[in-house]
This record gives C-alpha cells, sequence and structure tokens, in this order.
C-alpha cells in the first residue's frame, strides 16, 4: 500500500509540470483571438499582450499601446469590446 501511496502523491506533484505547456497555449489563442476582436471593432490596440479571464467569455485585454478592453459576450450572444 506504501508504494501506491508514493505512486499518487508523484502524479499529484507531477501534474501541474505537465499541464502548463497546454495552458500556455490556450492563452496565446485567446490573445490572437482578442487582439482579431479588437481590430474587427476599428479600436486601437496594434497586438494584445496579456489577458486576464473574469469570467466565461469575459476578458480584460492589455494591448501593447497601453490600451485595456474589456471584450465579453452579452446576454443576447453579442460580442462587446468596452475601453476600460
Amino acid at each position: 500500500m506504501y508504494a501506491h501511496m508514493k505512486l499518487w502523491v508523484a502524479a499529484a506533484l507531477l501534474t501541474p509540470l505537465v499541464a502548463a505547456p497546454v495552458l500556455a497555449a490556450d492563452d496565446a489563442t485567446v490573445r490572437k483571438d482578442l487582439t482579431s476582436t479588437i481590430a474587427l471593432q476599428g479600436l486601437p490596440c496594434g497586438q494584445v499582450t496579456g489577458a486576464a479571464r473574469q469570467g466565461d467569455n469575459d476578458y480584460v485585454a492589455t494591448c501593447q499601446d497601453g490600451h485595456r478592453y474589456r471584450v465579453y459576450v452579452n446576454a443576447q450572444g453579442r460580442v462587446i469590446v468596452q475601453k476600460q
């Protein structure tokens, strides 16, 4: 039984190391999608350099030029971009 406990502890400690690259890939995809969304609204941004998730389909995007926008989907299913 002690050997099984070691295996579970090792698996629990290694899981974040394996999952980190997957989360980083998703983050790059989200930044790219937010960049496109802001550009389609005709707002100045350049490129999104950071994105903080506020909830489901709700982000605060930080642009390379210093602008910040909240990008979210409203109750009617429309994408809204608000300057912060």
